[in-house]
């Protein structure tokens, strides 16, 4: 899988039938290793690794409705009382993070959640977005990914 821009992990990695799997230890299952899945496992050990994110805070490929079709959020970090407070998108290295329908596509996942963070990765740009005012649509681009201990204090 391609390098990226995020401290190096390792991983339980199997191959079955010519294909491979890696082991996602929050969903306690293997799960078939794509572009975006490397992106996600890696980022989701940058989060509870570096940023102090509590694993059980975090939920994988969240299902929900909007517009009356099925989605699934890549990422959902909860605050202790259980509220979401922050959605990563995460794309295949290979993708321009630079493209309108890849922003309106978290954009869109906000209007169901509501939470004050918005990230979204290809491994290698890492993009981090505090929403300072929903009504008006205000927001700011924020320099780093937060800590968990900062995101639940700043929210």
């Amino acid at each position: 899988m391609k390098e990226l821009n995020l401290p190096e992990y390792s991983f339980t990695i199997v191959e079955r039938e010519s294909k491979k799997y890696i082991l996602d230890t929050l969903r306690k299952k293997f799960v078939r290793l794509t572009p975006e899945e490397w992106v996600r496992q890696n980022f989701i050990r940058y989060l509870v690794s570096e940023g102090h994110y509590p694993a059980g805070l975090i939920a994988v490929e969240v299902s929900f409705t909007f517009n009356r079709m099925r989605r699934k959020a890549d990422i959902l970090i909860y605050n202790r009382s259980g509220e979401p407070v922050m959605i990563v998108e995460c794309k295949s290295p290979e993708t321009d993070l630079s493209e309108d329908r890849i922003s309106d596509q978290v954009v869109d996942y906000n209007r169901v959640f509501r939470v004050p963070y918005l990230v979204i990765t290809n491994g290698l740009t890492h993009y981090a977005v505090k929403i300072t005012d929903f009504e008006k649509n205000e927001f700011e681009f924020l320099m780093y990914i937060p800590l968990y201990q900062d995101l639940i204090e700043n929210k």
